[in-house]
């Protein structure tokens, strides 16, 4: 095989799932937008409707369009991006549920789908979508008389936990909202951890369900192993990959895999980042190219088929700590090469 397999755990997914559904003590719904944070969302939708999730939330329309064909028509298809121009088929014929996060979605929803389902985002502070205070003020009275099936809003500093602006968004959406009959939504999976001052009536983990921080308890989902297509002898002052970047000082083992950056592996991680063959770690040399990346194999004592880049050693936050970035990214950049296996569920 030539290509990189990439196995997700929907029996770890769900499992992360309920340990965060019982710390909400709420409705606990899944955030599966970007096809599954990159992983496969109906796969991922379809084992968590079997654990007994009724919430689903997507970026778009498109993304809620593909969805529902694999879930069918009962769970709720909540779309994040609201009801854009051009969605109103989609949202209709499909029952996808916008949340409407303007006086100009309110307006487009209600002429174009009247009585049709429809939730709400407020702006609390984040400044990125949702009705500011005031537009909620102007419009709230009709808008909740048109029955919402959520009122939501979006914290911007839940993964740091003595940030200022979680109680300060906490009593913002209090004082938007208490009094009102409509179940309401502040807390993803940073939220959840924050404690049930924030969890409402319904919560909607994403990057924790994947097994990443900020819910340090999950359990790992992702192994990412690839194919060894050669290995070769270096010798000291021979260099290695484009540009010459790494010089062998002494006599080296390199094995050439087949992947990189077309298959989400960032060039940042060239000389930093190490793959494993089981309890050895073997580091990345050179730089990281469009097909493929080199390993220093020296200290094996057997030539390896595969090594692995994700698995017990090295989960998808080790990762990005090493590439600069976010779980979220290196998750979510995983190429459409890798032969995908899901196990479990």
């Amino acid at each position: 095989m030539s290509t990189g397999t990439l196995t997700i755990d929907l029996d770890a997914i769900v499992a992360n799932w309920r340990a965060l559904a019982a710390m909400s003590q709420a409705e606990t719904g899944a955030v599966v937008k970007a096809d599954g944070y990159g992983l496969g969302a109906g796969r991922i939708a379809r084992a968590l409707q079997r654990a007994g999730a009724t919430r689903f939330f997507v970026a778009t329309a498109e993304e809620g369009a593909s969805l529902r064909q694999e879930i069918g028509t009962a769970p709720e298809i909540l779309v994040l991006s609201g009801h854009m121009s051009g969605d109103t088929d989609m949202i209709g014929d499909l029952g996808l549920t916008p949340v409407l996060n303007s006086i100009e979605q309110l307006t487009r929803h209600f002429e174009a789908l009247p009585g049709a389902p429809f939730a709400i985002q407020l702006d609390t502070g984040m400044n990125r979508l949702g009705l500011k205070w005031a537009d909620w003020a102007a419009v709230a009275a009709m808008a909740l008389a048109q029955g919402p099936s959520l009122v939501m809003s979006q914290l911007a500093c839940a993964d740091e936990p003595d940030h200022p602006m979680n109680p300060r968004q906490l009593q913002t959406f209090r004082e938007m909202t208490d009094g009102i009959a409509v179940p309401r939504s502040l807390a993803a999976t940073g939220g959840i951890l924050l404690g049930p001052d924030y969890h409402f009536e319904v919560t909607r983990p994403g990057i924790g369900l994947y097994g990443g921080l900020p819910f340090a308890r999950a359990e790992p989902v992702v192994s990412l192993e690839l194919p060894v297509i050669q290995i070769r002898e270096v010798e000291p002052g021979e260099s290695v990959g484009y540009a010459c970047s790494f010089t062998a000082t002494a006599p080296m083992r390199l094995a050439t895999l087949a992947a990189g950056y077309a298959d989400g592996l960032r060039r940042s991680l060239a000389g930093c980042a190490a793959l494993w063959h089981g309890d050895t770690p073997c580091p990345m040399v050179g730089r990281v190219s469009m097909d493929l990346l080199t390993v220093d194999v020296t200290a094996l004592t057997e030539t390896p088929q595969s090594l692995m880049l994700l698995g017990p050693h090295q989960e998808a936050d080790d990762l990005a700590t090493v590439a600069g970035t976010v779980n979220y990214e290196i998750l979510t950049q995983l190429g459409r090469r890798y032969t995908r296996r899901h196990v479990g569920a």
